[in-house]
């Protein structure tokens, strides 16, 4: 009688739910990474943007871990100015005939309580791979209030220089220093 006793506790004892993993789709509309250099020493910052990103960002913000694998479209970049994004699609810079694509996948993920702080991982520009942290700021999730699906938001920063990718071209003209900025919406994958 004590082990059925015992049994019937567990079995109406409240059931905990685990956190479980939960996969989100970025949404490219609102996820255009942007670039900025200074020009000549510094008389002026230039800024561009890519038009296309995708990608997928796993989270278990229980278990502090997850994972991001976010591709850039390097031929949708865009500088303002016609003459300048030809330059910028060339061999010289960007080289989009032969790397159209800028990839980070992550290697580790850090938290601040539930909220993403940071993703190191691999950043691969031009055919060449190499560690880069970014930090994670605004980092939001919940409904998005007109469509109600769960959505999540960032902006992911980092200063890399990009002659350490090759990208040596120019180097009196516009700095060797870029600060990358990536402002993130994902929305969850349907069925998560």
């Amino acid at each position: 009688m004590n082990r059925i006793g015992i049994l019937g506790a567990l079995l109406a004892a409240p059931v905990v739910v685990l956190a479980a993993e939960e996969t989100y789709v970025i949404e490219p509309t609102h996820s255009q990474p942007g670039f900025e250099v200074q020009h000549m020493g510094g008389f002026s910052t230039q800024r561009g943007s890519f038009g296309k990103l995708s990608g997928k960002i796993v989270l278990d913000r229980a278990a502090k871990k997850g994972s991001i694998d976010v591709t850039i479209d390097t031929t949708s970049i865009r500088s303002f100015s016609t003459a300048l994004d030809g330059k910028l699609k060339s061999e010289d810079f960007f080289d989009v005939a032969k790397h159209p694509t800028i990839t980070f996948r992550s290697t580790n993920l850090t938290f601040d309580g539930d909220r993403l702080a940071s993703a190191t991982g691999d950043l691969t520009m031009l055919g060449v791979t190499k560690p880069v942290t970014l930090k994670v700021v605004n980092f939001i999730c919940g409904e998005q209030p007109f469509n109600k699906k769960p959505l999540c938001g960032a902006e992911a920063t980092a200063t890399i220089k990009r002659s350490e990718w090759g990208m040596n071209a120019s180097l009196k003209a516009a700095s060797d220093e870029v600060k990358l900025t990536i402002p993130v919406e994902a929305y969850m994958e349907s069925g998560a």
